[in-house]
């Protein structure tokens, strides 16, 4: 076996991994940069930009169904799921390259492949191949889909959307489980290039929403476009020869049965901490055998290491989590020299449509008493309707003595435009009567934007 003395060990070569292994790389030449997989990161291979290109397909797809209603006739459409796929696919590959031609820049010496799991504080075996001795460790192993136990006896039947974006072509009918994130975005994306889609959830989350008046739109909105139950019933989920059963208690109260081509849990992500064999160590770990670490210096414990990434579930998108390999790379660079690091205003999209956005701090983290909340409905919002995108709420959140602009919920058109609007708002400390003196077009989306805050300043 091979012996590797270094100063900084990064597991993980995903996006927060990357950036960690390069912020430890301006303290010191002794970092090294391990992963167990393939590279390309979960973003570029089965997250954000695969997805993304499914959902451009829909997008062209629905806009040439909407089309009558704007009065113009269109003749001979046809959805080639092979070609939809094919560019997927190959678009998916293109992005992969570009983060794979990153990692091949870094020298040979400073990467291991393997998996790593720990032997003791200090060190590594990689792959059975090396033994790493590291005076500081950063662990940004990620995280993998959760599978709950009563899908996980479908076999080729039951995919995740890491499965969905190798698919040769589109299936006929599928059964989402878990309207969140990325099951909605999926679900409905599929059904607009005509799959039939059901989709279930538990407990009664639509997205990431947390505000009860968006969660009820949103789900009126989705639901009348596939069907969407965020409090299932489901009493059956068995493999047949050509797909699977589902045997569910209807909207309506009626038991029904219903087979489909496949299921796709979207029922969450886990932390990938199992074949790290933490047990090893002396770090503080949590009951489900987590790390615990501080958010701000994202150091475990007292100790060396420090964790960043989907591994830490913290804020599990891309750019905190390269926000949080600069925090976890820079403190282990310059190790004992530890301090917090700069996050910037908490800021999440999702990509269906209407489209959703969350910024600053949620409905559920406020205290009513102490906020006002300024409304608008998009349904006759005059540029909204004009594009027949007049769906959804914004809501927004002020501090009801000063007026500081709090945070936002929104399901509404192009919110992944006016999130940012509204983050840098955020980030800024504005008011709301400093964001309404901000210039606002006519007509733009955005003015409702400024019908918003004014319901909020008039409830002050």
């Amino acid at each position: 076996m091979k012996h590797l003395e270094v100063e900084v060990a990064v597991i993980g070569a995903g996006s927060a991994g990357l950036r960690a292994f390069r912020k430890a790389s301006e303290w010191t030449d002794g970092a090294v940069l391990i992963e167990g997989g393939p590279h390309g990161t979960t973003c570029a291979r089965v997250g954000c930009m695969p997805s993304k290109l499914l959902i451009a397909a829909a997008e062209s797809a629905h806009a040439v169904q909407l089309a009558p209603e704007f009065g113009i006739k269109v003749n001979g459409s046809h959805i080639d799921g092979a070609a939809v796929m094919q560019r997927v696919r190959s678009e998916r590959d293109r992005f992969v390259s570009f983060v794979v031609a990153g990692v091949d820049d870094i020298p040979a010496a400073k990467r291991l492949s393997g998996h790593a799991k720990f032997l003791d504080d200090h060190q590594l075996d990689v792959g059975g191949h090396t033994r790493v001795t590291a005076d500081r460790i950063v662990i940004a192993t990620g995280s993998s889909p959760l599978i709950p136990p009563f899908l996980q006896a479908l076999g080729d039947r039951l995919v995740v959307n890491d499965d969905i974006f190798d698919w040769q072509d589109l299936p006929r009918s599928v059964a989402v489980f878990g309207p969140g994130v990325i099951g909605l975005e999926l679900g409905q994306a599929l059904k607009r290039l005509g799959v039939d889609v059901i989709m279930f959830g538990r407990g009664g989350p639509v997205g990431p929403l947390t505000d009860p008046e968006l969660r009820a739109a949103a789900n009126a909105i989705f639901g009348k476009e596939f069907y969407l139950d965020t409090d299932a019933d489901v009493e059956g989920v068995e493999r047949t020869a050509n797909g699977v059963l589902l045997e569910y208690v209807g909207r309506d109260g009626v038991i029904t049965s219903k087979e489909v081509d496949y299921v796709v849990a979207a029922t969450g992500r886990q932390p990938n901490v199992g074949s790290l064999e933490l047990n090893n160590t002396s770090l503080p770990l949590d009951a489900a055998g987590l790390p615990t670490f501080d958010p701000a210096t994202l150091r475990v414990g007292e100790s060396h290491v420090f964790i960043a990434g989907d591994v830490s579930n913290f804020r599990p998108v891309l750019h905190e989590v390269a926000d949080e390999g600069t925090i976890a790379g820079t403190n282990a660079g310059r190790y004992p020299d530890v301090r917090p690091g700069e996050r910037s205003s908490p800021l999440s999209i999702v990509f269906t449509d209407p489209q959703m956005a969350m910024v600053g701090t949620p409905y559920a983290d406020l205290r009513p008493s102490e906020v006002v909340v300024g409304e608008v409905s998009f349904a006759d919002q005059g540029r909204s309707r004009v594009m027949l995108k007049n769906a959804g709420f914004l809501r927004i959140y002020a501090d009801k003595p000063s007026g500081r602009f709090l945070g936002a919920e929104m399901l509404g058109p192009r919110a992944e435009h006016i999130g940012h609007l509204l983050a840098w708002s955020h980030q800024s400390g504005l008011t709301i009567a400093q964001m309404l003196e901000m210039p606002f077009y006519h007509p733009v989306i955005e003015e409702g934007v400024r019908t918003a805050l004014r319901d909020a300043q008039a409830q002050q």
